[in-house]
């Protein structure tokens, strides 16, 4: 669908910088625009490619001039965000159920909800408006499924899970199964009913194969805008705060809670019945072991506040060179030492 540069200025509240009535029919980055496109630039390095392309126009957030129309915003990375869906709106799902799909009598479906093919919605479950449902997703009984939601194929919700509003849950992705709990018993491990279930607030997104386990008692909790990478899994009673960012291959163990606004980077694993205070950022393949106050940043394995742990990384870089003057200096001191005119003892000889 084709915009004017004044209209995406406005959508986005940036401010013309050439022709306003210039029309662009794409978005596209720096290094493949044509003529007719949008492009964007966050950066000088960036800026220099979109002003060789033929792209029409160029959303900037620096001082850059150019012969082209630009559009001058606040943040080009956050311009970027609020266009993209303007040239790649999402798909509209119509309202209904598929044949297919087996939905329990007592089930509630909204009648603006979307139930695609072969998804089953068990019984007492509540699915709210304009929630779609992909294919093949299992909705189990109980649960509760707000407005706005997207699950894609393959989500499996377990019993009494409850998800918030405008929630969306990729594909692959098992939410409320048993949590990881046993006791030993005689020599064997006696499982632990899991009875508890799993709470998700608005606006959280949760990416392909993620497993989060339900509450041996109570509920295991993601907290109101928090994301979730691919392939994270969150361990029964976990409380997560709110808009936090949990990066692919994060390991969360049992009864850790996260403040506000953490970060954890990539294959971060964080040990059971611990507390990440608010704005905590932990850099990736971390291991945490400890509570971390508020607002720190700390990285390693065992992880360790990151000034501490940068000035151990120095220091082992050092060791190699370390080692080899205190191997010269004891080879010195041993010559030193030996006793003047020293001679081997007469033979024993006679």
């Amino acid at each position: 669908m084709p915009f004017t540069v004044a209209e995406i200025a406005r959508h986005v509240g940036g401010e013309v910088v050439g022709d306003a009535t210039l029309v662009v029919q794409r978005f596209a980055p720096a290094d493949r625009a044509q003529p007719g496109d949008l492009t964007f630039a966050e950066n000088e390095r960036f800026f220099a490619r979109a002003e060789q392309s033929a792209a029409t126009a160029i959303l900037v957030d620096g001082p850059m001039t150019s012969q082209k129309t630009l559009i001058r915003v606040p943040s080009a990375r956050l311009a970027f965000a609020r266009v993209l869906p303007l040239f790649f709106p999402e798909p509209i799902h119509p309202a209904g159920v598929h044949p297919s799909a087996v939905i329990a009598s007592t089930a509630r479906v909204d009648a603006s909800a979307h139930i695609g093919p072969l998804c089953v919605v068990g019984e007492a479950a509540v699915i709210g408006p304009r929630t779609v449902l992909s294919a093949q997703v299992h909705v189990g009984p109980e649960c509760v499924v707000g407005a706005d939601c997207l699950l894609f194929p393959h989500v499996t919700l377990y019993a009494r899970t409850v998800l918030g509003n405008r929630v969306r849950i990729h594909a692959g992705s098992a939410i409320g199964a048993d949590g990881f709990g046993y006791v030993q018993d005689g020599g064997v491990h006696r499982k632990v009913p899991q009875v508890g279930h799993v709470l998700i607030r608005d606006d959280v997104e949760i990416g392909a194969n993620v497993t989060v386990d339900r509450g041996a008692l109570g509920p295991t909790v993601i907290g109101q805008g928090t994301k979730i990478d691919n392939l994270v899994q969150i361990a029964h009673n976990v409380n997560i705060g709110e808009h936090c960012l949990v990066v692919a291959q994060v390991g969360v163990s049992g009864s850790t809670r996260l403040g506000n606004y953490v970060v954890l980077a990539g294959q971060v694993g964080v040990a059971g019945h611990l507390k990440l205070g608010h704005r905590v950022a932990v850099a990736a393949q971390s291991g945490v072991m400890n509570n971390i106050p508020d607002g720190e940043k700390w990285f390693g394995s065992p992880a360790r506040p990151d000034r501490q742990t940068k000035r151990q990384l120095i220091a082992l870089q050092q060791l190699p060179e370390l080692l080899r003057r205190v191997a010269e200096l004891e080879r010195q001191l041993a010559a030193t030492s030996a006793p003047a005119g020293k001679t081997n003892p007469p033979s024993a000889k006679s």
